[in-house]
C-alpha cells in the first residue's frame, strides 16, 4: 500500500527551482543518473551468494551479519552469526542497530525537502543561515551535500586510536557547534567545490540548518517528514539516549592491535556523529526508505534527478556521490543507489535500484576491520546481479569459479579504519 504524503513535503516545483536544481549538478566529471543495465530482464537474486558474502563477513571477523533483499516477488532474507556474543542469541533478520552513515541520505532527503520549500537554496553560501558559522563564505549548501566543502573530518582525530577515541566519547554529549569548531582547528582538505573528500562534517552542518530552518530538532524532522510518512517502525533518532530499545543487534569494535579482544561499542550516545551517522534502523525499514526515495515518494521527479547526479569518488569509475547518496556501478551494468554505514561496532550496506524496484540491506555487528565491510559490499553483486555464469572451461584455465573469482573493491570508508 502506497503512503499518501503531506502536501507541504510535495509542492509544486517552480521552474526556476527545477533549473536551480539541475544548473549546478553537471560537472564534467559528472555522471548521468539514468540507470542502466547490461543484461537483459531482471536477475533473480543469488541467495546463496548473499549467504556467501555474509559467511566471508563472518570469517573476517564479525559475529554475525545478515541481508534483506525486496524485489518484485516479495522479501527474502538471510542472517548467519549472532548478534549478542555473550548469550549466543542468533543473528535476527528483525532486530534494530545502528545504520551510520546511512543516516546522511535521512538528512539530505529532509534538506532537499526544504528546498523545495524554498526555504533555502542549493548554491548559496552556507553562512546565508547559518551567519558566521564558516571561515568562508564559498562554501554553498551543495558543497555540503557532495562532500566537497573542504572542511576537515574531524573524526580522523577523534579516532586516531580506535578503542580510546571511542571510549572517550562514548558516554559524551556533544553540541553541533564543539563538532564543527573541531573540524576548523584542522586545516580543510580542499578549495570549496575543487574535489571529492567525505567528511562527516558536512552532515553535522547540515543537521544545523535542518534545525535552523525548521526551528526543531531533527529527531522531528526524521519523523515527521520519512519515518511517519513511510511507516518506519523500527527506525529512530534517539540521541543522545545510549539505548537500542527492542529486538536489536550488538555491536562490537575491533581493537587497532590484532588479536585484542572485541569491544561491546552497542550502548553510546552518537553525539559524535548525530545528523551524520546517528539513526537506528531494521533491515525491512532499511528496505522501504531506500525504494521509496528511488520511486519518488518523498522528493519530486526534478529534485530526485538532482540528489541522483553524481560525481566520481575514486578511480575505479564504479562509485559515485550525489545529494547525500551514493551510487555504485556494478559488474553486471547495474546501478544502485544508497548509502554505506559505520558505526562503532555496525558495518551497514542499504541500496536500491533507481526505479525502486529492487533493494538490499545489509549488516554485520563489527567495525575498524575493512576485510569485514568489503566482504559484506558482496552481498550486493549477489543480489542485484544474481548467480554469475560459470566460466567457460578449458583444459589450461586456472582461473576460480564463485564469489571469490568477483572479489569486491575495497570498502570506502565512513570512518577512519586502522585494521
Amino acid at each position: 500500500m502506497t503512503v499518501p504524503l503531506s502536501s507541504h513535503r510535495r509542492p509544486a516545483v517552480s521552474a526556476a527551482l527545477i533549473a536551480a536544481l539541475a544548473g549546478a549538478l553537471a560537472p564534467a566529471t559528472s555522471a548521468s543518473a539514468a540507470p542502466t543495465t547490461v543484461r537483459t530482464g531482471t536477475p533473480a537474486p543469488d541467495m546463496a551468494g548473499i549467504v556467501a558474502a555474509l559467511e566471508s563477513a563472518m570469517a573476517d571477523g564479525a559475529p554475525g551479519a545478515m541481508a534483506r533483499y525486496l524485489g518484485p516477488d516479495g522479501a527474502r532474507g538471510r542472517a548467519v552469526g549472532v548478534r549478542d556474543r555473550a548469550s549466543g542469541t542468533a543473528m535476527d533478520i528483525r532486530a534494530r542497530f545502528r545504520i551510520g552513515s546511512v543516516s546522511k541520505t535521512f538528512s539530505g532527503v529532509v534538506l532537499l525537502q526544504l528546498v523545495e520549500e524554498d526555504r533555502l537554496t542549493l548554491d548559496a553560501p552556507v553562512n546565508t543561515y547559518l551567519e558566521g558559522l564558516l571561515p568562508d563564505d564559498r562554501i554553498t549548501v551543495r558543497h555540503l551535500l557532495t562532500h566537497r566543502s573542504g572542511l576537515a573530518d574531524y573524526t580522523d582525530a577523534m579516532f586516531n586510536e580506535t578503542v580510546p577515541g571511542f571510549e572517550a566519547v562514548r558516554n559524551r554529549v556533544f553540541s553541533y557547534q564543539e563538532l564543527v569548531d573541531l573540524s576548523l582547528a584542522d586545516p580543510r582538505t580542499t578549495e570549496p567545490g575543487a574535489a571529492y573528500a567525505y567528511s562527516n562534517t558536512n552532515f553535522v552542518v547540515v543537521g544545523m540548518l535542518i534545525e535552523k530552518l525548521t526551528g526543531h530538532p531533527v529527531a522531528d524532522a526524521y519523523q515527521r517528514r520519512i519515518v511517519k510518512p513511510l511507516g518506519l517502525r523500527k527506525t529512530a533518532y534517539v540521541h543522545p539516549d545510549t539505548r537500542i530499545n527492542g529486538t536489536h543487534v550488538r555491536g562490537y569494535l575491533h581493537p587497532d592491535e590484532a588479536g585484542a579482544p572485541l569491544v561491546d561499542s552497542t550502548e553510546q550516545t552518537a553525539s559524535w556523529a548525530q545528523s551524520a551517522g546517528a539513526v537506528i534502523s531494521s533491515p525491512a525499514d532499511l528496505n522501504t526508505f531506500t525504494s521509496a526515495l528511488m520511486r519518488g515518494r518523498l522528493l519530486s521527479p526534478a529534485t530526485l534527478e538532482a540528489m541522483t547526479t553524481v560525481t566520481p569518488t575514486d578511480g575505479t569509475n564504479t562509485r559515485f556521490y550525489g545529494l547525500g547518496l551514493r551510487r555504485y556501478d556494478l559488474s553486471c551494468g547495474t546501478r544502485v543507489y544508497g548509502h554505506t554505514g559505520t558505526v562503532q561496532g555496525y558495518y551497514t550496506y542499504a541500496f536500491s535500484t533507481r526505479d525502486g524496484r529492487r533493494s538490499l540491506s545489509a549488516l554485520a555487528n563489527t567495525s575498524n576491520h575493512g576485510a569485514a565491510n568489503t566482504a559484506l559490499g558482496g552481498t550486493l553483486e549477489a543480489a542485484f546481479c544474481g548467480k554469475r555464469p560459470a566460466p567457460a572451461s578449458t583444459a589450461r584455465s586456472t582461473r576460480p569459479s564463485g564469489p571469490s573469482a568477483h572479489a569486491p573493491l575495497p570498502a570506502e570508508r565512513d570512518l577512519p579504519e586502522r585494521y
